[in-house]
């Protein structure tokens, strides 16, 4: 791929040198790779936004800090505006949300839950999910908001 032919002209002589012999060139053309590692950061910095939780929702804006990362994915319940409940992102019954959830929860190793809820809906309903998560023996409960906030200190 990146090596070539030289041709070297050399006297004549008798000491191992003829007319016309080729030599491998010792010179790496690294342009195709440069040109493939860039192809391959555009293609991931497109891609890289898409891989969030996809159900839309309007966020109500905090002071809060983000949480630390964790290890594995977390376990994210979501209260749309249209008042569906639904699990990572597919919809569930409010009536299976707590089996659904324990049987999820057997097979991870944090139990942390993660709730999503849309700015439009009532502190009510929010609260009537928090309260049924926590009697189901959920008690790790975070809230997701957006950033940039109004902060109590009047900022």
């Amino acid at each position: 791929m990146g090596a070539g032919v030289a041709k070297k002209s050399g006297g004549g002589g008798r000491r191992g040198r003829r007319r016309g012999t080729s030599a491998a060139m010792a010179d790496i053309n690294i342009t195709p790779f440069v040109d493939v590692m860039l192809v391959l950061l555009i293609i991931f910095m497109v891609t890289a936004p898409m891989l969030t939780v996809g159900i839309p929702l309007e966020l109500p804006k905090t002071a809060a800090t983000s949480l630390p990362t964790e290890q594995e994915e977390p376990l994210t319940v979501s209260l749309t505006a249209e008042g569906l409940v639904m699990i990572q992102t597919s919809e569930v019954a409010e009536a299976d949300l707590i089996p659904k959830l324990k049987a999820i929860a057997s097979q991870r190793a944090d139990n942390k839950i993660f709730l999503r809820a849309d700015g439009a809906l009532p502190y009510t309903r929010v609260a009537e999910v928090m309260g049924a998560l926590s009697a189901g023996g959920f008690n790790n409960i975070g809230l997701v908001t957006d950033t940039g906030g109004p902060s109590m200190d009047g900022n």
